[in-house]
C-alpha cells in the first residue's frame, strides 16, 4: 500500500504539497487585505454621513466589523478554477439606537442596505470593482479571484459601546491599526456578548442570527480532535471546487458532515481523508443539520438549490467516486499512477511527485479492479454559488 501523506501535507520546506497549494498567494492576500480595509473605512465614515444626508431620523455612529466564515475557521481555500472566487465575509455591526422597545428595529432592513451601498458607491467606482447584492449581504467583487461579502447586523447599544472601547484598546496596541489580514479576523470578536444579534435580510427584514456559534463549534472540534481535522475539511472543499465549477455542497455542510466522522491518523492525512470520505455519502443521504441549530437542515438547503437535480444524491455519488479512487491510489503498486489519479480528484494543485510517495505493501490487483469501474457523470453546471473558500 502507498503512503501519499507527504503530498497532502508536509512541514519540509520547498517540498510542495496540496495543503500549501490550496492557500492564497501572498500577493492575493495583500490585495484582499487592502480592499477589505478600504471597504471598512468607506462604511465606517460613509454610513453616518449617508444616513443623515438621506433625511433619516436619529444618529448612527460609526459601525464596527468582524471577520467571519471560512477565514475565521481557517478553512479558506484559493479558487480552484474560474468562475470561483475567494469568499471573505466581514460583518458590519451597528447599535440598535434606532430600536423601539421591541424585537425589531424601527428602521427597515432595506434602508440599512441602501445606506451602506450608497456609502460604498464612490469607492467601488474609483477602484473599478463591482457592487451587487444577496439576500443577506452586500457583495463587493474586488477582482476575478475574490469578493468581500458584508452582512449587516444590529446589536444592543450597551454592547456596542463595549465593542467600541475594546477596539480602541486593540488599535492602540497595534500602533497604527491593522497591519495584517489575520489581525482583522480577531477584531473584538470575543468581546461581543452572546445576546440578541439581528441580521438584515432583504426580503425577510430583521432576523435573529449570530455567526459566532458555528465558528466556536468548529474551533472546539479542532481543539478536541486536532488540526488534522481542519486540513481534511480543506481537502474535501478542494475536491468540491475541482468537481463543481459552481454550486455543490456548501462549506458549512461539508464541515458539519465531516467533523463527526473524523478520526485522527498520525502523519497520515491520506488515511484520515479516506476514513471521512468513505462515510460521507451515507451521512449526506441520512441528512446533516446545522451543528448549532438542529432545526436547520443543511442537506435540505442543498436539495432546495435545484429543481431539476437531487443535489444531495449527486453529491453522495461524487464522494463515493472520490472514495473509490482515493482507495485505488493508496492500493496501487505504481506511485506515478497514484499521483495521476489524485490529480484527477484535485486538479494540478496536487503535486506530481511520485518520488515522494512511500511504498508499502502493494495491492495493485485491487487498485486495478477499482480503477476499471466507470466514473460517474460529472455534475451539472447549475447557476449558483461561484465562490471557493
Amino acid at each position: 500500500m502507498l503512503n501519499l501523506s507527504a503530498l497532502f501535507y508536509t512541514e519540509v520546506e520547498l517540498e510542495p504539497c496540496l495543503f500549501d497549494n490550496l492557500s492564497l498567494r501572498d500577493g492575493d492576500r495583500e490585495e484582499i487585505a487592502k480592499a477589505k480595509n478600504e471597504v471598512r473605512m468607506a462604511l465606517r465614515d460613509g454610513i453616518p454621513r449617508v444616513y443623515a444626508a438621506d433625511g433619516h431620523s436619529g444618529k448612527v455612529p460609526q459601525p464596527r466589523f468582524f471577520t467571519q466564515g471560512s477565514w475565521a475557521y481557517k478553512t479558506l481555500n484559493a479558487p480552484a478554477q474560474r468562475p470561483q472566487q475567494a469568499d471573505v465575509d466581514d460583518g458590519c455591526y451597528l447599535p440598535l439606537s434606532f430600536l423601539t422597545q421591541t424585537d425589531s428595529p424601527s428602521v427597515a432592513a432595506d434602508v440599512f442596505f441602501d445606506v451602506a451601498e450608497k456609502a460604498l458607491a464612490d469607492l467601488v467606482e474609483e477602484r473599478g470593482w463591482k457592487l451587487s447584492g444577496k439576500p443577506t449581504c452586500i457583495r463587493v467583487e474586488i477582482s476575478d479571484f475574490a469578493h468581500i461579502d458584508i452582512p449587516l447586523y444590529a446589536i444592543p447599544d450597551t454592547e456596542f459601546e463595549t465593542l467600541v472601547k475594546a477596539e480602541n484598546v486593540r488599535r492602540a496596541a497595534l500602533k497604527g491599526g491593522i497591519r495584517h489580514f489575520a489581525e482583522a479576523a480577531m477584531d473584538s470578536w470575543d468581546d461581543l456578548p452572546k445576546t440578541k444579534v439581528l441580521l438584515a435580510h432583504r426580503e425577510e427584514g430583521w432576523m435573529h442570527s449570530d455567526p459566532r456559534p458555528v465558528k466556536e463549534w468548529f474551533v472546539d472540534q479542532v481543539k478536541t480532535k486536532g488540526v488534522q481535522l481542519r486540513r481534511v475539511v480543506r481537502y474535501i472543499k478542494a475536491y468540491r471546487d475541482w468537481t463543481w465549477k459552481s454550486g455543490g455542497p456548501s462549506s458549512i455542510l461539508l464541515m458539519a458532515a465531516a467533523a463527526p466522522l473524523f478520526v485522527k491518523r498520525d502523519h497520515r492525512d491520506d488515511q484520515a481523508l479516506l476514513d471521512v470520505v468513505k462515510q460521507l455519502p451515507a451521512a449526506l443521504r441520512e441528512g446533516v443539520d446545522n451543528p448549532v441549530n438542529p432545526k436547520e437542515s443543511l442537506t435540505d438547503r442543498l436539495r432546495a438549490s435545484s429543481d431539476d437535480v437531487d443535489m444531495v444524491e449527486q453529491a453522495a455519488l461524487q464522494f463515493e467516486d472520490m472514495g473509490r479512487r482515493l482507495q485505488a491510489a493508496m492500493d496501487a503498486g505504481n506511485a506515478a499512477q497514484a499521483c495521476a489519479w489524485m490529480r484527477g480528484l484535485f486538479g494540478p494543485r496536487f503535486p506530481d511527485h511520485p518520488d515522494r510517495v512511500k511504498v508499502g505493501a502493494a495491492a495493485s490487483a485491487v487498485a486495478a479492479s477499482i480503477a476499471s469501474s466507470p466514473a460517474i457523470s460529472g455534475p451539472s453546471e447549475l447557476v449558483g454559488r461561484t465562490r471557493a473558500g
